[in-house]
């Protein structure tokens, strides 16, 4: 079953953000874009590459008006030891949600129960606090940031011009379509 429109459950989890522990909730979300960008475990593998390249992208998902938040299983404890023991998750200024109960990841349906992770899961959320886009990876598949502000933007587009929708490899300021009966066939 697809999660598109799905409304996220309430929730208050912990964060670690800018060397502070502080709670997250439903409410703080409404209102703006987000992403819930879910991975396995602190202290692995692919899943430091994946949160260095949205660091580096941070600023721009800020830009348009999206806060990233980071989910895994770990407690806010374990994401603040990750922080201070590597400089990849050193560059992190967006906040690190921790997700101890798995009350997120069930809800967002990527909790693997036999070994009490995440998927890599990339959710993109918009104001109203629904499911407009997201992708699921393997575990062993690292993401694209670049790929998912993309996403983000043409989500954002179409949500503000409900008459247009965004073709392949949209980037902002290129062309749209109106889909009519006129392009039935012809694109």
């Amino acid at each position: 079953m697809s999660l598109i429109q799905k409304e996220i459950a309430d929730f208050t989890v912990q964060c670690y953000q800018n060397n502070a522990f502080r709670a997250v909730t439903k409410a703080d979300i409404l209102g703006k874009w987000s992403v819930f960008f879910f991975y396995p475990a602190d202290f692995t593998f692919v899943c430091p590459t994946e949160l260095e390249d949205l660091a580096n992208l941070y600023d721009k998902f800020q830009a348009v008006g999206c806060e990233i938040y980071s989910v895994s299983c770990d407690t806010h404890y374990v994401h603040k030891a990750w922080h201070d023991a590597s400089e990849r998750i050193q560059k992190i200024q967006y906040p690190m949600l921790a997700d101890p109960t798995h009350c997120l990841a069930k809800d967002f349906e990527v909790y693997i129960e036999a070994d009490g992770v995440a998927e890599r899961g990339s959710f993109i959320v918009n104001p109203e606090g629904k499911i407009v886009a997201y992708e699921v990876n393997a575990g062993n598949v690292g993401r694209n940031a670049d790929e998912l502000l993309r996403k983000v933007q043409a989500c954002q587009f179409v949500a503000e011009h409900g008459d247009e929708v965004c073709p392949a490899k949209w980037q902002p300021g290129a062309e749209t379509l109106k889909p009519s009966l006129d392009l039935v066939g012809q694109l």
